[in-house]
């Protein structure tokens, strides 16, 4: 049990008296003592540099859950001047005031950017489990106009974090990091598990940790968006490719309850022509008898899992298993865990459920054993990991205090994501390397991006405040440095339209918004409960609610050339998929806090429709560039506000002058044809470069080289498009290709459908060719 004392113990006082200007370098950096708070700075490269501050006497042995990276040896320069300490590199210089402990980071001129609060660092004695720690806290000082973003998947609808107190403790729909980007190109990680309190007010900017043995962060100099999260990336792992199929549209319902109705969806898909890659199978496939999550299946509504995944293979799709943290007290985890003290004791959804201790390697290992036996060994492709945070049954305070394996679960809650991800992932790439770990997940923390997952925002309600939400939630998750996010298409909870379901008509409105916005984000999945939400559930085909999501699902799959591209660009070069606009327009102060509009990869502008029966819309086009309107071809200034017509059919979406979009082949999934025709959209204006990308789509050989990049680039002054040689191979690599060139104008190139023409079809066989337009 956490016990502060009665007296709260400021362990940075206010004296000099035991000011002393003496430091000891280090093989990363110095150490100090100030005012009885010993003080190390390690630097981890000449841009990430790592603050520990803790009490005089204390012993800090810790290993961070999210920090993979180890310092360099990073030349720095260091120099007193009275009591300040001033260490520096060519990048970032960091100031220590030996007299009070404040810390200040800045530019190598002399601009100091981020700085810590004088005698900002607080510590209260407290006892956890029976250990004496503290409730640690740590201040600091922003700017008054610069902006944050990051904190996880907050559900506030707001982009700046400015202003704002949140508790970041893992709830559903909440997903907690503590972490920040600045406008002014820098980044702040509070390495801590506990549930602390993020607070910014006009006097400072902390967190308040509730057991922590050191205050523990680490600043990231990036100057710009893709720079702190790059340097995010280096400090905590960088994320591995998804297979191509994930990528297509993924279909799920809470829930399908025998095998053969799971195999008759995609069955009804493939008849419809409608295109398909995922069908998810949600809980209770183990059966009634368990209780909870047995990992096996029940022989009764699911007697042949083999013919199941083999079923659904044969009709080239793929199917993603749930699997739980937790236990019911009848399946032999839990009897096997309970044994071994391998279970964290208390009750959690549903009723009569532990959850394990994936604190513990060997009980992630356990787990996984019966995960390959029981699950994975049948043939499935990805898993849903449903209830990471976890949700409580019963909730109170003294469920923290239950201990783990590393410490208390007070101590180490927020993580609990980070590990149950990591411990699937890994064993899994043990396993099998055919395969790509496809991981989707209701919560995150930092790091969690090296585990090929995908956080979804949780069970979220129907309606249309939740959907506008969804668009800051999901940006500032990525703004953490995590790419992969999704959303329930619809939301999770629709009760409220219980009366007509899928045919009622405001549902419908909503839904097809929704399906909208997700063609836009890095998953396009459908789920939800009470409703189910297969296309067919809606109508059929020459009714609009079915023709508008098969417009956009089609839409989905035409982008997957530059959706997997843009993944490449994710994994090689630390990038984004759903991006802020701050991420590529800092210089425009109207950008910066827009919270309905966002950049998906570098070319597309997505404005989603997020108010009922709305008839236009207001966009913003941000300055610095030349839009094209994606439905119409007409072109438009950036810098200004317009006003757009929203038929339910469309919603506003712009490309930017000297985008080279690749348009990739109508299918029914995304293996079904190669990529040996692809139309090539131009958007002229402005200079423009694409980087092709391919590979085997479904397995680790590209870790070790095994896959093609052709470079695209478009030069307007000379209408020249230049197509570079191809480099790198696979097997199986195409030999020869068309790119069947189109330069986007108000007659052509337009909307979702195929060009009606080709400005120049040029054949490809791997060598330079310029084709002048």
């Amino acid at each position: 049990m956490k016990i502060k004392t009665t007296v709260t113990v400021l362990l940075l006082l206010f004296t000099r008296a035991a000011f002393s200007q003496a430091y000891t370098q280090t093989n990363t950096g110095i150490k100090a003592t100030v005012n009885n708070i010993n003080v190390e700075i390690q630097w981890y490269s000449p841009r990430i540099v790592r603050i520990m501050k803790s009490p005089k006497d204390a012993v800090v042995k810790k290993e961070s859950y999210s920090v993979i990276k180890t310092p360099e040896n990073v030349s720095v320069n260091i120099q007193q001047h009275d009591n300040k300490l001033v260490q520096q590199t060519d990048s970032l210089q960091v100031i220590i005031n030996l007299q009070t402990g404040r810390v200040s980071f800045g530019r190598p001129g002399g601009e100091i950017i981020f700085s810590e609060k004088d005698h900002g660092t607080q510590f209260t004695p407290i006892i956890d489990l029976g250990k004496n720690t503290y409730d640690v806290r740590q201040a600091f000082f922003l700017d008054k106009d610069e902006m944050i973003y990051g904190l996880g998947q907050q559900q506030n609808g707001k982009m700046n974090q400015r202003g704002q107190k949140l508790l970041l403790l893992q709830k559903n729909t909440k997903v907690c990091i503590p972490f920040f980007q600045s406008t002014k190109g820098y980044g702040v990680f509070w390495d801590n598990y506990s549930p602390t309190l993020f607070t910014d007010n006009p006097q400072e900017t902390s967190f308040d940790s509730e057991v922590g043995d050191c205050s523990d962060y680490y600043f990231l100099l990036g100057n710009s968006a893709d720079g702190v999260i790059a340097q995010m990336r280096q400090l905590t792992g960088q994320s591995p490719m998804m297979p191509l199929w994930v990528y297509g549209f993924n279909q799920s319902r809470e829930r399908y309850k025998t095998q053969f109705e799971l195999v008759d969806v995609v069955q009804q898909y493939r008849t419809l022509q409608v295109p398909l890659d995922g069908i998810i199978q949600d809980w209770q496939y183990w059966g009634d008898d368990s209780i909870w999550n047995a990992m096996a299946f029940d022989p009764v509504r699911y007697p042949r899992p083999k013919l199941m995944a083999d079923s659904v293979h044969a009709m080239n799709a793929h199917l993603f298993i749930v699997a739980w943290p937790v236990f019911g007290y009848k399946t032999a985890q839990f009897a096997e865990f309970k044994k071994k003290n391998m279970l964290i004791n208390f009750e959690t959804w549903p009723k009569h459920t532990r959850l394990y201790d994936a604190y513990n390697p060997v009980t992630r290992d356990s787990y996984w054993e019966y995960l390959n036996k029981g699950v994975f060994s049948q043939g499935t492709d990805g898993w849903w990991l449903d209830d990471p945070e976890p949700d409580h049954l019963n909730h109170n305070e003294q469920d923290y205090d239950q201990p783990t394996y590393a410490g208390s679960f007070r101590s180490v809650c927020n993580a609990l994501p980070l590990l149950h991800a990591g411990g699937i992932y890994t064993h899994q790439r043990q396993t099998t390397s055919a395969k790509r770990v496809a991981i989707l997940t209701r919560s995150a923390f930092a790091g969690q991006q090296r585990y090929g997952a995908n956080t979804w925002s949780g069970d979220v309600r129907s309606d249309w405040s939740t959907l506008h939400k969804q668009i800051a939630a999901g940006l500032n998750f990525s703004l953490c440095g995590i790419p992969y996010w999704n959303t329930d298409i619809g939301g999770f909870i629709a009760e409220d339209y219980v009366n007509g379901g899928t045919k009622n008509p405001e549902f419908q409105e909503l839904y097809i918004r929704w399906l909208q916005f997700a063609t836009f984000t890095p998953m396009m999945r459908s789920h939800g409960t009470i409703l189910p939400r297969e296309i067919y559930q809606f109508g059929q085909r020459g009714e609009w609610p079915f023709d508008v999501q098969e417009k956009f699902i089609n839409l989905r799959y035409s982008l997957l050339p530059y959706v997997y591209a843009t993944a490449w660009q994710v994994t090689a070069n630390a990038g984004s998929i759903m991006r802020a606009l701050y991420c590529d327009f800092a210089s425009d102060p109207q950008a910066l806090d827009i919270n309905n509009e966002f950049m998906f990869g570098k070319s597309f502008l997505v404005a989603p429709v997020t108010q009922k029966g709305v008839k236009e819309q207001v966009v913003y086009l941000p300055a610095g560039t030349r839009w094209f309107n994606f439905w119409t071809g007409d072109q438009l200034e950036g810098g200004q506000s317009i006003t757009e017509a929203t038929p339910i059919d469309k919603m506003p979406l712009y490309v930017k002058a000297g985008s080279i979009i690749p348009w990739g082949p109508r299918v029914q999934y995304a293996e079904e044809k190669k990529w040996d025709n692809l139309e090539l959209r131009i958007y002229p204006g402005t200079d423009g470069h694409f980087t092709l990308y391919e590979d085997e789509n479904d397995n680790y050989n590209y870790e070790n080289g095994q896959y093609t990049e052709i470079d695209f680039h478009w030069n307007d002054q000379t209408r020249m498009l230049t197509i570079n040689d191809i480099r790198g191979s696979f097997p199986r690599m195409l030999q020869s290709r068309k790119f069947n060139i189109v330069i986007v104008n108000k007659q052509n190139g337009t909307g979702a459908a195929p060009a009606v023409k080709f400005n120049k079809t040029v054949t490809y066989k791997g060598r330079k060719t310029e084709v002048r337009l």
